[in-house]
């Protein structure tokens, strides 16, 4: 595995006071077709029980991937659905939508999970939006002889010569996500995937590459394109793989908007404020 670069999170605030670990990438530089990673992590209930209230988007993709306690996602197209640990939340937010995300009651306990913005090519960014969730078909996992675990979040995920789909398949820039948990002393290893963008987030412990290590929780590591995946880990680790092709295309940007030029973002503030997303 050839580690090109590594870029580490840092703590900000979004929401109604929600803190968050936040990796972002809105300059197109390093984690496109991704443009944030945000972690939320933590057993203090005051921060995050104030959730994100209704807010609006465009021309991205939100997700949302709970390992620890749950929120409640509801928009302007109808959804209503409770995700909690393990459960996966998909929106192609496209031409526009309203939503909110609110934690659920049981979360007092604690809550860890990741929302994820993915960019959307220019040709579909006023399409329809989209909604789709794990609640009904679990995202698929496998265990080694080692105790080592893929969950497959998002697309096919080839690991222990088992095959994971998930019913997520649609995600813009062909995009890829797993959950890897790997025991104490064990390792993991994966064959070089389809994207050409392959990044690895640790959220849980530590790991070691073969360029050395401990690579520590809040790191980030870009690899080289076509690459194969494979570390391991003495603490015991958990790991988000995320993978999608860049766009490479220009990105303008103005809070919950993501669009190519100015123009366009003006557009959709005028298109939010005179009704056209919908009512929430």
């Amino acid at each position: 595995m050839k580690v090109i670069k590594q870029l580490n999170s840092h703590a900000t605030q979004d929401g109604d006071g929600v803190n968050i670990s936040r990796i972002p990438g809105f300059d197109g530089k390093h984690l496109d077709p991704f443009l944030m990673i945000d972690e939320l992590k933590s057993d203090d209930h005051s921060d995050f029980m104030g959730g994100f209230p209704a807010h609006p988007h465009r021309g991205i993709e939100t997700f949302t991937y709970i390992i620890k306690g749950g929120f409640e996602h509801q928009d302007q197209m109808g959804n209503k659905k409770a995700i909690r640990a393990g459960d996966v939340q998909w929106m192609s937010t496209g031409f526009g939508v309203i939503h909110s995300e609110m934690p659920l009651a049981d979360s007092i306990e604690g809550m860890h999970g990741f929302q994820i913005w993915l960019n959307m090519p220019s040709t579909e960014k006023l399409r329809a939006p989209r909604y789709q969730d794990t609640t009904e078909h679990p995202a698929p996992a496998h265990k080694n002889s080692q105790g080592t675990q893929l969950k497959a979040l998002a697309g096919s995920w080839q690991f222990d010569q088992h095959e994971q789909v998930s019913s997520l398949q649609e995600l813009a820039a062909n995009g890829m996500l797993a959950d890897v948990t790997v025991p104490a002393g064990a390792e993991f290893t994966h064959p070089p995937v389809t994207p050409t963008k392959v990044m690895i987030y640790i959220h849980t412990g530590s790991i070691n590459t073969e360029q050395g290590g401990p690579v520590m929780a809040g790191s980030l590591l870009i690899l080289e394109p076509g690459s194969d995946i494979k570390f391991n880990s003495q603490t015991g680790a958990g790991v988000l793989i995320l993978a999608g092709n860049p766009l490479n295309e220009p990105i303008a940007h103005m809070g919950p908007f993501v669009m190519n030029t100015q123009a366009q973002l003006k557009e959709a503030i005028s298109d939010y404020q005179s009704g056209k997303f919908g009512t929430f």
